[in-house]
């Protein structure tokens, strides 16, 4: 036993030579863990100075005026639809000269609106479907038998 202790010397002497090594190795292959702590503490300066841009934010005019207007859409279209079976119960003969007239709107036109309000509506959905809350837990069981079953005895 201490064979190594012999050979190398001391232990000061061991831890030396140990960190001349290191050093030299991380002159051909660089420390992995050094690089992943830099790299988090770089994302995590970064996120610092994202919230604090954002920290003392008041919405200004122009700002409310684009938050009215990302509301209107979807009543538009509701209030729209309901305004047509009015025009059309209103003035037939106008409703009927319209309709004639959006019958000649050429059917590609036609696949660029139904995109453009399917991906407005869908960014909507995504939106909400990604920062909708996590769900409760789960009550405990109170009946006995039942937490046994469930492995929580």
């Amino acid at each position: 036993m201490g064979v190594i202790g012999k050979v190398l010397g001391s232990p000061a002497a061991s831890a030396a030579i140990g960190g001349a090594v290191t050093s030299v190795a991380e002159v051909f292959m660089p420390n992995a863990t050094k690089r992943l702590e830099a790299e988090a503490a770089a994302h995590l300066a970064a996120l610092d100075e994202h919230g604090a841009e954002f920290q003392y934010a008041r919405p200004g005019l122009f700002d409310r005026f684009v938050n009215g207007l990302n509301r209107l859409p979807r009543p538009l279209l509701a209030l729209g639809t309901l305004g047509l079976f009015v025009y059309a119960m209103v003035d037939p003969a106008g409703f009927g000269v319209r309709m004639r007239g959006l019958d000649q709107v050429p059917e590609p036109l036609w696949w660029l609106l139904g995109a453009i309000v399917g991906f407005y509506f869908g960014a909507r959905e995504a939106y909400h479907f990604r920062n909708r809350p996590p769900p409760p837990p789960l009550a405990a069981p109170e009946n006995a038998a039942l937490a046994e079953l469930m492995g929580k005895s």
